[in-house]
């Protein structure tokens, strides 16, 4: 039997294991997709009475029983604009050093590599803790001694240290996925630029970054819905039950949506009077989640447009 006629037996054979695997991975999508639309049918049913213009842009009142969201709507969105802002920049920064100026044998990657690895499995809450011992015993009060002569400023929890605490939470996402955006740039763009003498520096800025920037906005994508829905790391040091004004300042402290709804589902008294708000807060974390995921989908888009007209 020759090589030709196995590969035509085999071709011949009716394949049980793909078309068992193609049903289960296909089962595993449908379920997925089906809890998906349960939970936000659920959300959209219970929260779609509650959405008004008021409910959007006046403060809660009556005990969180009645009123509107817009100071957790402002701090949400302060919030998530901060980390963004404290995250990305850093985790480009060491997606760099990694793909482009640390060799292969380098230990100090390996070591940063092995931290981020444990970053990205370490529970939020574990984070909320360290930003309350480190950013608000530590750094801010050793700011206000500095300062401001000892007065709490800055050494108490505040919309900056939930800000960089969640940066660091979201930083293992922009980090790998940024690397791995910078690993699929072509070597053979970066040894062109090299080659008509540009430096490294010329090269990463004005070639392997724009090439990479897809990626890097995916990365940003992927952090932005993880950061904004989170409330363990919040709790120490920030967010507060309640506060009918909205946040001015980067030391003060704000209303959440996530930690509204955490609040409005387990301290309430009055279920029955919270319910309906609960559910219209859910709704509203909902479609601000899907709204900045839309800028930076566009933003995204527009900048492959722009690279492919450039090129």
């Amino acid at each position: 039997m020759n090589v030709t006629t196995a590969g035509a037996r085999l071709v011949g054979r009716p394949r049980y294991g793909d078309r068992a695997l193609a049903v289960a991975t296909g089962a595993a999508v449908v379920t997925i997709l089906s809890m998906l639309v349960v939970v936000l049918f659920d959300v959209v049913r219970g929260g779609a009475t509650k959405l008004s213009w008021e409910f959007l842009t006046t403060s809660p009142r009556e005990g969180m029983t009645a009123g509107g969201v817009l100071p957790a709507i402002v701090g949400t969105v302060s919030l998530t604009l901060l980390m963004t802002i404290a995250a990305v920049p850093a985790g480009v920064a060491t997606a760099i050093y990694l793909t482009e100026y640390a060799s292969r044998r380098s230990r100090l990657a390996r070591l940063v590599r092995v931290c981020v690895a444990n970053l990205a499995g370490v529970p939020s809450i574990v984070f909320g803790l360290f930003g309350l011992g480190f950013f608000i015993s530590t750094v801010g009060r050793a700011i206000d001694r500095v300062a401001y002569d000892g007065e709490a400023v800055y050494g108490r929890p505040c919309l900056l240290w939930s800000s960089l605490t969640l940066a660091i939470l979201t930083l293992p996402v922009v980090v790998v996925s940024t690397e791995e955006a910078i690993l699929s740039v072509p070597r053979e763009l970066r040894e062109a630029s090299l080659a008509v003498g540009a430096t490294r520096l010329q090269t990463i800025t004005y070639v392997v970054l724009p090439e990479a920037l897809g990626g890097i906005l995916t990365g940003t994508i992927l952090a932005v819905s993880r950061g904004a829905g989170e409330v363990a790391p919040i709790l120490f040091t920030g967010v507060a039950y309640y506060l009918p004004y909205l946040p001015t300042h980067l030391n003060d402290q704000f209303m959440n949506l996530g930690y509204h709804v955490y609040v409005l589902a387990t301290q309430s008294p009055d279920v029955d009077r919270t319910k309906p708000l609960l559910y219209g807060t859910a709704l509203v974390l909902l479609m601000l989640t899907l709204l900045l995921n839309l800028i930076a989908i566009a933003i995204r888009a527009r900048s492959r447009r722009r690279s492919r007209a450039a090129a």
